[in-house]
């Protein structure tokens, strides 16, 4: 076996992967890993990845092969590879497409005999290898789903199964390629306009349009469900109204809020020959449900009593839809999830920045949305100009005496609360503004508190869950005319967001380690500059506390994409002339 010491990587038998951060090859081989492997930890010197099943069926299902795997794996070697993990690697994801769901008996398929104008009420669960079906057959988290066999490699289970069967044997270890295909929804004809309705040129492009094919597949059943995974900035509402485009029925689009909702109508509208009398909002404002209608997760989750039904689920039969996009699918609520293990034969799309899930529910999403499409790096999306250069850094702000002692003595929870307030963070936030004074910021936060206390300091309008949606999109609207250069956000600003201009983000305090939110709030500030300028996102964290181990793990995301984040201890000794500019 072909291996050299001087190489970057050590793959162990528990499936971990070490990577030298100062290797010549590690940029190279950072991305390679990236596509079939998960980044865990990323200290200074050596990052850990984690090889699993659920990654290798995802790079199975965007293409790679095992063998591929492990020729990548075999030239960055130091060390001759385990054979648990060669053996594995060829195990696992010789499994994906192993074994297949259909709409029809398998002999139907592979003869190309004449199928039924509707489908049946049952599936077909397929695999050439008998063994498997024996194996699946028998175990029980699955066999009391089959109404029986229909020969030696195929079980038949009601249609209404289609999800749960998904789910369950992804659990046990089987990912099955779903080819039982789609009923389509009433037709509608859409059409993309060569100019938007403002008269810019608008068009396509190349990796949006190869976004879009990947996931329609020619139309075929290996497609029409899948998730889409770009940088945000990239323009996936543009990829969600070109899938729309392509397939030609009623949608349905979820996403993460009200005014997330105005942004796909407004985007709908301007970029299709769709008027606006087909595209209605579903909210607590608005209850139209037109061939195209937008709503949120918080909406269709709503039940006005706890453990009761949810009465706005209705919107998931009140048409015959022929697409259902997630947007931001890696916040897909639970009761979501298992209204979509309901709508398998729907078409499926999942938009999002990262498939990371602090829950741990990735394989959900891959069973009842689909498998990963496509994943582009956001550095890749970088170097072509499609999104911002990012400079990243950690600014450490020191905790005086008083609030070391307080920490000491609370909860650790309580402990992190108190150290992501500390009041000297207003120093630091105080050099940002004027560092980058006449630039548009967003100055992001998980607590209120402190949000109102950093918005009364500097006298800038802050926008939170509570305000008027209407109010609320005023605010963003003049912060994309200039008119306002600064904004305090909640966590209300995480998702699906277009604010162009904003070009430097300060994040003020998170949900402790959540690598999503990181990802997602670096995301607002990623739109191109006209002027070709960088983005600037700093997350200012007390020094030496809690704060700053959460923020660590909070940056793991990011750091796989290729960012690297900038250390900045903050002390009063920093440059402070010109600072009565931005203060109150």
């Amino acid at each position: 076996m072909v291996y050299n010491p001087a190489n970057p990587i050590i793959v162990q038998g528990d499936f971990s992967v070490l990577l030298e951060a100062y290797h010549a090859d590690f940029e190279i081989v950072r991305s390679g890993l990236s596509l079939f492997a998960d980044l865990e930890k990323s200290p200074e010197h050596i990052h850990t990845y984690r090889i699993t099943p659920l990654s290798l069926w995802n790079a199975a299902a965007t293409g790679q092969t095992a063998e591929e795997v492990l020729a990548f794996l075999l030239e960055y070697v130091k060390f001759p590879l385990p054979n648990n993990v060669c053996r594995d690697i060829k195990g696992y994801m010789g499994r994906y497409g192993l074994v297949k769901l259909m709409a029809y008996p398998p002999n139907v398929v592979e003869e190309g005999l004449d199928k039924p104008s509707a489908p049946g009420e049952v599936l077909y669960l397929y695999s050439k290898d008998i063994p498997t079906i024996l194996a699946i057959a028998g175990h029980k988290e699955t066999k009391a789903i089959f109404l029986g066999k229909l020969d030696e490699c195929t079980l038949v289970l009601p249609a209404g199964k289609r999800g749960i069967i998904k789910q369950l044997l992804v659990k046990i270890g089987y990912p099955v390629e779903d080819l039982a295909g789609y009923v389509d929804g009433e037709k509608l004809p859409v059409e993309l306009r060569s100019e938007d309705i403002n008269g810019r040129e608008f068009s396509l492009r190349d990796y949006q349009r190869q976004a879009i094919d990947l996931f329609y597949d020619g139309g075929r059943e290996s497609g029409g469900s899948g998730v889409l995974v770009l940088p945000c900035g990239a323009g996936k509402t543009v990829i969600g109204i070109g899938a729309m485009a392509q397939i030609g029925m009623n949608t349905l689009i979820l996403t993460t809020s009200t005014s997330a909702v105005h942004q796909w109508i407004r985007e709908i509208i301007e970029k299709t020959d769709l008027s606006p009398e087909l595209v209605g909002e579903y909210s607590g404002d608005k209850k139209d449900i037109c061939p195209v209608t937008v709503t949120t997760y918080q909406m269709v989750t709503y039940r006005p009593v706890k453990n009761g039904p949810f009465p706005h689920f209705e919107i998931f039969n009140a048409r015959a839809w022929g697409l259902v996009i997630y947007d931001e699918v890696h916040t897909l609520p639970a009761p979501v999830f298992q209204v979509t293990a309901e709508l398998q034969a729907k078409r499926r799309l999942g938009l999002t920045a990262t498939l990371v899930r602090e829950d741990g529910k990735e394989a959900d999403v891959f069973t009842l949305i689909g498998p990963k499409k496509l994943d582009v790096p956001w550095i890749e999306m970088e170097s072509a100009g499609w999104i911002a250069t990012a400079i990243c850094t950690e600014v450490r702000v020191p905790m005086d005496f008083s609030l070391r002692m307080e920490c000491a003595q609370v909860p650790e929870r309580t402990a992190y609360r108190l150290e992501a307030e500390n009041p000297d963070k207003i120093k630091a936030i105080q050099y940002i503004l004027h560092k980058h004074a006449g630039e548009g910021i967003l100055i992001i936060g998980q607590y209120i508190q402190q949000l109102e206390t950093i918005a009364e300091h500097f006298n800038f309008p802050l926008i939170t869950g509570k305000m008027p949606t209407a109010k609320r999109d005023s605010l963003y609207q003049q912060f994309r005319s200039r008119t306002i250069p600064v904004l305090v956000v909640s966590k209300v600003a995480n998702f699906a967001i277009d604010l162009p201009d904003a070009a430097v983000g300060i994040q003020v305090s998170g949900a402790f380690g959540s690598r999503q939110e990181e990802a997602q709030r670096l995301g607002r500030i990623l739109r191109p500059k006209q002027d070709g300028r960088a983005a600037y996102f700093y997350s200012v964290v007390s020094k030496d506390s809690r704060e700053q181990e959460f923020a660590h793990h909070r940056q793991l995301f990011l750091t796989e994409q290729g960012y690297q984040y900038q250390i900045l201890d903050f002390d009063e000794t920093l440059p402070m002339e010109g600072m009565d500019r931005v203060a109150k």
